[in-house]
């Protein structure tokens, strides 16, 4: 659900960072030099479990967490009052009372957007259960002033062995899918190795933020004895080696950090570059990113849904999608349900996953996270993912444009594509 307001909507045009690196450098070590210019972490000796489906994410993290020790941190845009959504809180509830600390947060938009909100009656049950809930930046009149600068992240960490993040939230339609969309399809990962202790970082901030607990890192850090029985393993070449970059994005105080990142990622591209996105409505960086790749002569697919969650979304996407058509971009409209996926794989090096949307509340707005994944197996995967997905789509003509959006579509995209960052 990405339909809340920004109001006015600054035009920025960002000049991004550029590397001493020559451009003979592979696409790996040119977006490595523009990220440490950007100052962005890096990480050494992890392991990525790729999760590509709502059952796959949720039952490997209720796993994960029945065997918590110590700790369990999660931190959403919404937890919807369902049947996923209280299977965790029972969960979580059971692991309170064995003695684990349980802190949980959950962004007060999102959850006042959610189609089954979490109310009040909810969260005294949940904290009843020794869970600590907390609400991000709670919505009060005169409600403009919480507009801006959503948690729109998807954290979990557990023990500071194991992290989860992506683009799910905490919802059964994951699974299940909903009646007006079908079934609904989205990317998350489980992360292991040094790189859980920076997402463990941006929870500890997020929580001190909103409650003024101190969480020290001495305390919350990984126990490497701690063994997870049954839980799916990274069984590639690199596996326990992989290098990733977790890109953080915090409004006011590194605003243009997301953005600037997929610009070097696509800037550094040499053939090929592939793109899952929900809500690619655009801002002036990356769009002209994409503009020079296709310029140059890279491959570019971009594979987005022709079903939403919000009604007008494809008809503003469908502006987008035709400007990069029309400069040679291939674009699949993946027809069975609903792709929230947000991932970004370039000359099957390099890859990015996260909570991070291709549009202006995620790039200018929104806190965020993405990790940055160094590895050409976690690549490939993804790129079976893309493949596979394919076979689900329909290539994207001029003479289907037509048949696809009608001159009501294309006049809806037009006017709603001035406000972009509205949804």
């Amino acid at each position: 659900m990405r339909f809340y307001p920004t109001f006015f909507l600054p035009l920025l045009f960002i000049v991004t960072p550029t590397s001493n690196i020559s451009a003979q450098s592979s696409p790996t070590e040119q977006t490595k030099s523009v990220l440490k210019e950007l100052n962005i972490p890096f990480y050494d000796g992890n392991s990525v479990v790729l999760l590509p489906s709502g059952a796959e994410k949720f039952r490997d993290m209720f796993d994960a967490i029945r065997q918590a020790r110590k700790y369990i941190h999660l931190e959403y845009f919404n937890y919807r009052n369902d049947s996923i959504g209280w299977a965790l809180f029972g969960l979580l509830g059971e692991k309170a009372k064995e003695g684990v600390e349980v802190r949980v947060l959950c962004d007060d938009f999102g959850n006042r957007s959610n189609d089954h909100p979490l109310k009040k009656h909810h969260l005294d049950s949940i904290r009843s259960m020794g869970i600590q809930i907390r609400i991000f930046d709670p919505m009060k009149f005169p409600w403009i002033n919480h507009a801006y600068h959503r948690d729109h992240m998807k954290i979990a960490v557990i023990d500071g062995n194991i992290a989860y993040s992506g683009g799910m939230n905490v919802a059964d339609y994951y699974i299940h899918g909903k009646p007006e969309i079908g079934s609904w399809h989205d990317m998350h990962m489980r992360l292991e190795g040094q790189v859980v202790e920076r997402y463990e970082q941006v929870f500890a901030k997020m929580w001190k933020g909103e409650t003024g607990e101190e969480l020290p890192a001495a305390v919350y850090a990984a126990n490497s004895s701690y063994v997870y029985e049954g839980l799916r393993r990274d069984t590639s070449e690199d596996a326990r080696h992989k290098q990733l970059a977790v890109v953080y994005r915090q409004p006011g105080k590194d605003s243009p950090l997301m953005r600037n990142a997929y610009v070097a990622a696509i800037d550094a591209a040499k053939h090929h570059i592939q793109i899952v996105n929900p809500y690619p409505t655009g801002v002036y960086s990356v769009r002209s990113a994409l503009y020079r790749a296709l310029k140059r002569g890279v491959r570019l697919e971009f594979m987005v849904s022709a079903k939403s969650d919000v009604p007008v979304t494809p008809d503003v996407v469908a502006i987008q999608m035709r400007r990069l058509m029309n400069r040679g971009c291939e674009v699949y409209y993946y027809e069975e349900g609903f792709h929230h996926s947000k991932f970004m794989i370039i000359d099957g090096e390099l890859c990015t996953v996260g909570s991070a949307n291709m549009d202006a509340r995620s790039m200018l707005f929104d806190y965020e996270i993405n990790s940055f994944i160094f590895s050409p197996s976690t690549a490939r995967e993804l790129q079976q993912i893309f493949e596979h997905d394919k076979k689900k789509c329909t290539l994207l003509t001029k003479d289907g444009f037509k048949k696809r959006f009608n001159l009501w579509h294309r006049f809806v995209g037009r006017v709603f594509g001035a406000f972009k960052g509205f949804f």
